[in-house]
């Protein structure tokens, strides 16, 4: 059986940190449709990714950056962390190699998917992401939908971005997409997670060094599938199946994640089931308020 839950070091391939599902990167065992690279630069320092059938978005999680691709040079405004809303990102299209440097260093990801279909290059502003508050009361989450099928053409993949305060639940109720079927599309799905100590936290000393959050998957159907795994910044969770959730942010501590979703299907659509034990809870957020802690901003 392949492994699902890679701890930060585990998925490492020369320059970056993490390099799973690419076509030059740590190759997962009946793992298809997506990948993501993750590089962290030293000031003036670069990494680069060449030509492939892959669409690609470069985004900043900590820093500014430049990426160049068919010699056009764009600035990537960035941000000082993950939790201080949206960044600038970078759709790449099909067939194009990708240079990505940082005058100041930083972190930076790229969400990728095999790919035929051609389409341009394109720079999404801050300012342009669409971010949705999704949920309710302790569901509360912000999410970043800069590459949903709403906010950007591609070919196959689905990005965004997910902020879960400290205490919240996020991905709940739990839910699948692992079938072609009314209502449901096939789609592989990443996790990449980031982590911090809540700001103005009661702490000093050695407390609150180790923020850590909580991942579950579960087997829908008759594939075995066993996720129950602490994350930390540049932890990975791969999702073949099953349904999956909660992401739990663990009081005290923020909980970010990168989403990458693709899959098989003719349409590039998120539809999904819940869980039939637990759906339920989507008819109580109309009654609560969402989290005053949100949005999260720079």
């Amino acid at each position: 059986m392949a492994d699902w839950v890679y701890p930060l070091g585990s998925a490492s391939e020369g320059d970056w940190q993490i390099s799973l599902g690419a076509h030059d990167s740590k190759l997962v065992d009946g793992w298809e449709h997506t990948g993501i690279k993750v590089a962290e630069l030293a000031p003036g320092a670069s990494v680069s990714i060449e030509a492939a059938g892959e669409e690609r978005i470069v985004v900043p999680l900590a820093g500014a950056f430049e990426a160049t691709v068919d010699g056009e040079t764009y600035s990537l405004r960035g941000r000082q962390s993950v939790f201080a809303g949206p960044s600038d990102v970078l759709y790449t299209g099909i067939g194009r190699a990708v240079e990505i440097s940082s005058a100041q260093g930083g972190r930076v990801a790229v969400a990728l998917a095999p790919a035929q279909a051609r389409y341009p290059t394109r720079l999404i502003r801050a300012e342009e992401t669409p971010v949705e508050l999704r949920g309710a009361g302790n569901c509360s989450r912000q999410v970043h939908n800069f590459g949903t099928p709403a906010a950007l053409e591609a070919d196959r993949f689905i990005v965004c971005e997910v902020i879960t305060p400290a205490g919240n639940w996020s991905s709940y109720p739990p839910h699948k997409h692992d079938e072609e079927k009314d209502g449901e599309t096939s789609l592989e799905e990443i996790y990449y997670f980031e982590t911090r100590l809540a700001p103005a936290s009661p702490v000093s000393g050695s407390a609150g060094q180790d923020p850590v959050g909580y991942a579950r998957v579960y087997a829908s159907d008759a594939r075995p599938i066993d996720v129950n795994a602490e994350v930390r910044t540049g932890d990975v969770v791969l999702v073949p199946y099953g349904w999956h959730g909660p992401a739990m942010a663990a009081p005290g501590y923020d909980l970010y994640y990168l989403n990458v979703m693709a899959g098989p299907g003719r349409v590039r659509d998120w539809l999904i089931s819940d869980d039939p034990h637990h759906g339920w809870i989507r008819a109580t957020w109309e009654a609560q308020d969402v989290d005053p802690r949100l949005p999260f901003t720079a």
